[in-house]
């Protein structure tokens, strides 16, 4: 009798996750953004989270969850409860930067969440104040060397992306280009517009303003393919093959959400995101999609880029802190 007892409850639990996800949704579906309200993560969320809730039928509402680089929030998203009705709009950072930029995690980026859709896509330009001779990447790093300390990067810090981007042209180029952090990076996009830094990389949505204007000159884009925007820009990859650095969303769930409830979420997402008006409008923040692909093929993705970022780091010396 006991045995039977065991193997009638295995069979319970069998069929709770499908009526589970029957029924799912049946109440508001939350979103936890990692980043302040405001800037560009949040406003791809919230763009996302109205259509999802027509497609859902219940409403979908963000939470904003700032702090510790990403780590705050991507830590609330990993200990929600598996049930569908906690999402996580994670970003690269999130994911596969940070694991390698600090020594512990309060949450395993590979472990603890199962990926829904990719999002998008965002490239950065590398700039140059129009007073650098320097009209490409090549010539940038032969005039680095010719003049020794003529050149340095407004960054967002050594361990963010713009500074390790910089730290990797310089490994890349045999370089020895000088980053000067900023604490927000508008007070280092004046620095270089009025010549006192001569580099800085941008996202797409940040230089473009300026780049239209001629105060800043675009050397490169980090894109595997030149832009269709800026077709006049080449790509890092044509100076050092092989190169991609881009930034990236995707949405995620915690791990052991039902399997019904992630491939409807990610019908959903690719319906929404091949929708011209919303591919437009991440066109226009700089973030490009192609849907929302399979979970399958996202969470190869993001275990190839966490690979890449371990090599990365590696090959420039970064050290957790």
């Amino acid at each position: 009798m006991r045995l039977i007892g065991v193997v009638l409850a295995f069979a319970a639990a069998l069929l709770v996750q499908p009526a589970q996800a029957q029924t799912w949704p049946a109440k508001p579906v939350r979103i936890i953004v990692s980043l302040a309200a405001g800037g560009t993560p949040d406003i791809i969320c919230r763009l996302l989270a109205d259509r999802l809730s027509v497609a859902l039928g219940q409403q979908v509402v963000i939470e904003n969850r700032p702090g510790g680089g990403n780590i705050v929030g991507a830590q609330v998203a990993a200990h929600a409860a598996p049930d569908g009705y906690t999402l996580f709009f994670a970003t690269a950072a999130a994911l596969v930067t940070n694991p390698f930029t600090y020594k512990t995690l309060p949450y395993d980026p590979l472990k603890d969440f199962v990926p829904v859709s990719m999002i998008a896509k965002g490239p950065f330009f590398i700039l140059a104040n129009p007073s650098v001779p320097a009209k490409n990447l090549r010539e940038i790093m032969a005039f680095d060397k010719a003049n020794p300390s003529a050149l340095a990067f407004a960054t967002d810090g050594p361990r963010n992306l713009s500074g390790i981007l910089a730290a990797w042209l310089n490994k890349l180029g045999g370089g020895s280009i000088l980053q000067v952090p900023y604490a927000t990076m508008p007070q280092g996009v004046q620095d270089v517009l009025a010549g006192r830094v001569q580099l800085i990389v941008l996202a797409v949505p940040s230089a473009a303003q300026h780049i239209a204007s001629g105060a800043l000159r675009p050397i490169a884009t980090s894109s595997a393919e030149r832009l269709a925007n800026y077709p006049q820009v080449p790509t890092i990859a044509e100076t050092f093959a092989g190169v991609e650095f881009i930034g990236w969303f995707i949405l995620a769930a915690p791990a052991g959400t039902p399997d019904e409830v992630v491939t409807r979420l990610n019908g959903e997402m690719d319906r929404i995101l091949k929708n011209p008006q919303i591919s437009g409008k991440l066109a226009d923040l700089g973030f490009f999609t192609t849907g929302a692909d399979t979970p399958d093929a996202v969470r190869a993705y993001v275990r190839a880029q966490y690979d890449l970022w371990g090599r990365l780091s590696r090959d420039i010396g970064l050290q957790p802190e």
